[in-house]
């Protein structure tokens, strides 16, 4: 890494990144701090709207529960003339002592917009009586009221109030925000049920409730429901959802026991903090939506002020790191990048020598370390390419003293044997081994190493004639490609020399060859005796400890895999790592060796 980069990421990570990630900790810690508290306000003020609510109801309650103590509601019951009961009348005179009581009551409460009572035992014309009239306004009949849900739940609460929100049962109580009242009307000698009362408010009291409401916030940021469990809007202090349905992470959220409840969601597809409170005596929740953009606002400038801080650091930084530390270290980087030259294979790069103090004693070092490698890589190179040609040498060695004297002896046999054809035939295939032998040639095409192996193959196939017999198939397009003489042959040696000694079954060395893409894969099976694991440690490893274990366990010719492990060699110097033998072999299961090459002619570069 450059040195420069070296002390700004230096400066980065001590300084400014360390301040970075404060800053940004401080502002989620933040974050959450607004989220808890603003919640835990929020609840307070839903629990404190909600005991205004249920005040609202429970005054409602003590008005009926008076005109039901004072026997107004069952004097209407039982009157001769249903339409003289109309509390509105002009006329009071009209009224008894305590309809005129309740009269006042009623007035004394605005809010009631209607209010009937149902006669349990009346006829279908005279059982709903007008308590408190209402225009344009049809009761639900009798009847069907009586098939109604709500009949049954009012009958069971004997006497109790129950509450009906707006929208929840529009044809009973039409399609006004009204909150509507229903309770069932006894005699107060025989407490026979004699009706059902039902009365309707305005929700002039639950505006009034959240107009005077202060947060410290413009009500626009702020929004506030009354919903049931299904999620329906029964009231909507802005009016814009009354009857509607919330969205649905809100209505999962409604089926929660919990008393109070306050979560982070999304609201008309805006971030906002939305908080849950449980009315309790009442099926209904209070739900209070505020907008997270109007809570986190300041925060958000806040953040801005310190991106903006930090960027500043930032800028500074890279100016003080490049008027005054590139002087430093621009020589020190020209030095790095000559050497990652020389990484990358260029030994000639040399440093200009410029400058009067310690960084010219660097550049002055660097340039006479580079004359020494050049002169250690030459010297290796040398001494490997000696030591290739010593390998080539003796393979050759190998094959002229053993094998040529053995190939004499069969030739004198056949002389003597007078078996003329078969000696010229003999002669010609050693002095075609000996010419490609001898050649100054390192490399030679696939075809005469071809045609060298299979001579070398059927002059050892007259010597061990019940020995083994050998396949051949390798493609005429192959036969160009050049390759180093003498690969295949010590292959094929070690299998007739090794791998069928002491069998009892006759042997089989099959040679294939195909190529792929840009190289050639040449393949030598057999089916002898296969190889140890410390034999195939020896020529693909090169342990030095078993090559020297080898060497006294197998004396003069008789060293088993030498020469597989100097065709390895040479494969792996000549062609590089990815290239060479790769053999797979099991004891008692014959031996498989794959000689992978590069893929070119004669003329090409590799």
């Amino acid at each position: 890494m450059n040195l420069r980069i070296k002390l700004f990421t230096a400066f980065l990570g001590l300084v400014i990144i360390p301040l970075f990630i404060l800053g940004i900790i401080t502002f989620l810690i933040t974050f959450r701090s607004i989220e808890t508290k603003y919640s835990q306000q929020t609840e307070y003020s839903l629990k404190a709207i909600g005991y205004s609510i249920k005040n609202i109801f429970h005054e409602m309650d003590n008005v009926t529960d008076n005109g039901i103590a004072k026997g107004v509601f069952q004097a209407a019951l039982i009157a001769q003339d249903p339409d003289s009961q109309d509390l509105t009348a002009a006329n009071q005179l009209e009224l008894n002592a305590n309809q005129r009581n309740f009269r006042s009551l009623l007035y004394n409460h605005p809010a009631i917009d209607y209010a009937f009572l149902y006669n349990v035992h009346g006829n279908k014309d005279s059982n709903v009586i007008t308590i408190f009239n209402k225009e344009n306004f049809e009761t639900l009949p009798y009847e069907q009221f009586k098939g109604h849900e709500l009949y049954n739940e009012v009958m069971e609460l004997n006497g109790n109030p129950k509450w009906i929100a707006p929208h929840e049962y529009p044809e009973l109580t039409g399609s006004e925000n009204v909150f509507t009242q229903i309770r069932l009307i006894k005699d107060l000698d025989s407490f026979k049920r004699v009706g059902v009362l039902v009365v309707q408010i305005k929700n002039w009291e639950f505006d009034k409730i959240f107009q005077n409401l202060t947060l410290g916030s413009k009500m626009k940021d702020t929004r506030f429901f009354l919903v049931n469990d299904k999620g329906q809007v029964l009231y909507d202090f802005q009016s814009e959802l009354n009857g509607e349905t919330l969205q649905p992470n809100i209505q999962k959220k409604l089926a929660v026991t919990k008393d109070a409840l306050s979560f982070k969601g999304k609201f008309n597809g805006e971030e906002s903090v939305i908080s849950i409170y449980s009315l309790k005596e009442y099926p209904w929740k209070l739900v209070s939506v505020t907008s997270w953009h109007y809570l986190s606002q300041e925060v958000t400038t806040f953040a801005k002020w310190f991106v903006a801080i930090i960027l500043i650091c930032v800028l500074t930084a890279m100016l003080f790191n490049f008027l005054f530390m590139n002087r430093i270290t621009g020589t020190i980087g020209v030095i790095v990048r000559f050497m990652r030259k020389v990484e990358d294979g260029d030994l000639s790069a040399r440093v200009d020598e410029k400058g009067d103090d310690e960084l010219l004693l660097l550049q002055q070092g660097f340039n006479s370390q580079m004359d020494k490698i050049n002169e250690l890589f030459n010297q290796v190179k040398r001494e490997q390419l000696q030591k290739a040609n010593a390998e080539l040498r003796v393979l050759q060695a190998q094959i002229k003293p053993h094998f040529l004297f053995n190939t004499l002896e069969s030739i004198n046999v056949l002389a003597v044997q007078n078996e003329g054809r078969k000696v010229s035939e003999m002669v010609i295939r050693l002095a075609s081994i000996l010419r490609i032998s001898i050649q100054d040639k390192e490399e030679i095409s696939l075809g005469l190493e071809i045609e060298h192996l299979r001579n070398y193959l059927e002059i050892q196939k007259f010597r061990f004639e019940e020995l083994f017999d050998y396949e051949m198939d390798i493609p005429a397009e192959m036969m160009n490609c050049m390759l180093l003489k003498l690969t295949l042959q010590p292959l094929v040696e070690n299998s007739i020399q090794h791998g069928f000694e002491g069998i009892d079954y006759k042997g089989v060395i099959k040679v294939t060859g195909f190529m792929e893409e840009d190289r050639l894969l040449l393949r030598v099976e057999d089916n002898g005796i296969g190889m140890s694991s410390e034999q195939l440690s020896i020529i693909q490893y090169a342990d030095p400890d078993l090559v020297e274990q080898a060497v006294k366990s197998y004396p003069s010719h008789e060293r088993r895999g030498l020469g597989l492990r100097s065709v390895f060699d040479r494969l792996r110097f000549q062609y590089g790592s990815k290239y060479g033998l790769f053999i797979c072999s099991q004891p008692g299961r014959g031996t498989v060796i794959q000689c992978v090459i590069p893929k070119y002619e004669l003329g090409d570069k590799i």
